[in-house]
């Protein structure tokens, strides 16, 4: 298989299988057990109220003590209390073992003894800075890139790596230099892919191996775009005379074809009206003198001839 050939996928490290997938964390609405928790709270206030004015020492003690504890259960049962805004999500945790995840926005209440990891949902970008890497020529060139992305897996996200944040942008400059060494900036072979020649094909490389490298982490890849490829400073001059080289040799290929064209019209059209009579030398000389005329960058200067064709 050829350089040009091979797909980035194959080199693509082989993550790990995920060890916990999302779910529904068990949830109910916050607002009952905010009013349930004020409630406790005023009651266990009232208790206490009560107790101090009572004067009997026993009832006074049962009254204070069933109020504090009253008091104390409303308010631990109120820290189980999560206000979830669109876009985020809470990973719930009990005793380090991952209990689900809320998603439902709006007051949510959950077992009071787990901790809640806040966790976006959001849509995100993140743009590389500018790299500088060798192409497949060897060829020293400058890219950057801007990456769409959002975490679909909460539970993978926060399990499954260190740090999604850092994880994402790591992988992400890991795949830009990846798909830059392995193509030319420019093909020099026909058929062959380049990265500045054929822009689709290889934002669809980059995006699947992106994918590949952040979904065991939980990250969905939604976009992916170059947004800066040059040739580096120190060659760009010289690449620009090769471009304008080449440029320039299809110009003429074309104007030749163009002239061979007009010039076999010409003689086709001079013998079918019989305008004059061309013998192999005179239409050797007539191609000579057409081809100087259409293929001259400069405007010919005619030469009369005074004499006959063969003086």
């Amino acid at each position: 298989m050829s350089m040009h050939d091979s797909t980035p996928e194959a080199d693509v490290p082989e993550m790990p299988a995920p060890r916990v997938r999302e779910f529904a964390a068990h949830s109910i609405g916050g607002a009952l057990a905010l009013l349930l928790g004020l409630v406790g709270l005023a009651l266990g206030a009232g208790m206490i109220a009560t107790g101090a004015t009572v004067s009997a020492t026993g009832a006074k003690a049962a009254l204070i003590a069933g109020g504090i504890v009253i008091a104390l259960a409303a308010f631990i049962a109120m820290c189980g209390l999560n206000t979830v805004a669109p876009g985020e999500a809470r990973v719930v945790q009990l005793f380090g073992r991952y209990r689900g995840t809320i998603r439902q926005d709006g007051l949510r209440w959950v077992n009071p003894l787990t901790s809640r990891t806040k966790i976006s949902t959001r849509v995100r970008n993140h743009e590389t800075a500018v790299l500088k890497v060798n192409d497949a020529y060897g060829n020293p060139i400058e890219l950057a890139s801007v990456v769409v992305w959002k975490v679909q897996d909460t539970a993978q996200a926060t399990f499954e790596v260190d740090n999604y944040l850092e994880f994402v942008a790591t992988q992400t400059e890991a795949a830009v230099r990846h798909i830059a060494i392995e193509y030319p900036y420019d093909a020099h072979d026909e058929g062959g892919l380049s990265l500045r020649g054929n822009a689709e094909e290889i934002t669809e490389k980059l995006a699947a191996e992106l994918h590949a490298r952040v979904e065991a982490a939980g990250v969905q890849i939604i976009e992916s775009r170059f947004t800066h490829l040059a040739y580096a400073p120190e060659i760009a001059s010289a690449m620009l005379q090769r471009q304008q080289a080449g440029a320039v040799v299809a110009a003429r290929r074309q104007i030749v074809d163009g002239a061979v064209g007009m010039v076999e019209a010409a003689l086709a059209r001079i013998t079918e009206q019989d305008i004059v009579e061309l013998d192999e030398e005179r239409k050797a000389a007539m191609v000579s003198n057409l081809m100087v005329v259409l293929c001259g960058d400069r405007a010919p200067q005619p030469v009369l001839n005074t004499g006959t064709l063969y003086q």
